[in-house]
């Protein structure tokens, strides 16, 4: 893969910048509540040199009755100067799936106005099956000055999405797996209808990803994108259960150059609630 501190690095490029003053290392991880796997906990245990633990479900508008929906801007920034990420750190983020909760983060910076994030390709099963470092005490913090601007076109809610899947000017992309986008398979969320939104088009996150949990590459993500018969010269629109997955085709449109895009945070945990909302199945 080519390396991008924008938007996706390796495992090699990481172990060489390990020592940089300006490097920040961010623990993603999150696991849906029936995996069975607590992200803190496996952070306590061990972690990549460095790293802070970023907690997608604190580091959230905990107000909403949906899951872990984008932080407001104050609470992002105080989460921040507290772990010491501030101004002119470049963000590399991993999680312990491989790439799935990372991604999600990823993106949240991209909201704040950050670009200098990237992905850790691979996350922390390919650093660990390389034998690289691990260390499992928390890093001295020392707080850091951050300045936020959101970027409010990185994001869409429930009624900007309604609009787009009437209209029918964004292609609106699923990541859930195709059972799921069908409406065959149940949702893992209690009260939630099955189905997808009207003129949604299916692309599961998993089809973008290796079996090791590397990121395809940017002429084969292009292929899968063009296979699913979406049409990339709208503005794209990305979304999956509760806006986790959704951020992995995000980070996969900026590796092919589509810039053009913004995640529907609500998700299917907030357009499946609502019986007056239109659905699709098959």
């Amino acid at each position: 893969m080519s390396d991008d501190p924008k938007t996706l690095v390796s495992t090699d490029w990481l172990y060489q910048h390990l020592g940089d003053p300006d490097l920040r290392i961010l623990d993603g991880s999150y696991y849906l509540p029936d995996a069975g796997r607590d992200g803190k906990a496996e952070y306590d245990r061990g972690h990549i040199p460095g790293a802070r633990f970023f907690d997608i479900d604190e580091i959230a508008d905990t107000r909403s009755a949906v899951p872990h929906m984008a932080p407001p801007v104050e609470k992002f920034m105080s989460r921040m100067r507290a772990m010491g990420v501030g101004d002119g750190h470049q963000v590399v983020v991993y999680d312990g799936s491989g790439l799935f909760s990372a991604a999600r983060v990823w993106w949240m910076f991209r909201l704040m106005g950050k670009t200098d994030v990237a992905v850790l390709d691979g996350g922390y099963p390919k650093w660990l099956a390389e034998g690289r470092p691990t260390e499992d005490l928390p890093p001295v913090l020392k707080e850091r000055h951050m300045t936020v601007q959101r970027q409010a076109h990185f994001v869409r809610d429930v009624t900007q999405v309604a609009a787009a899947a009437k209209l029918g000017d964004h292609a609106i992309l699923d990541a859930r797996g195709p059972g799921r986008f069908a409406g065959s398979e149940p949702e893992p969320r209690e009260g939630m209808r099955a189905g997808h939104m009207p003129g949604a088009i299916n692309v599961h996150y998993a089809t973008l990803l290796n079996e090791d949990g590397t990121m395809k590459h940017v002429a084969q993500l292009k292929t899968i994108f063009e296979a699913s018969g979406a049409d990339l010269t709208k503005p794209v629109i990305t979304t999956c259960g509760s806006g986790v997955t959704a951020a992995i085709l995000s980070l996969a449109l900026e590796r092919i150059g589509h810039r053009n895009h913004s995640l529907y945070d609500g998700s299917w945990a907030e357009w499946g609630r609502f019986d007056q909302l239109p659905i699709e199945t098959g």
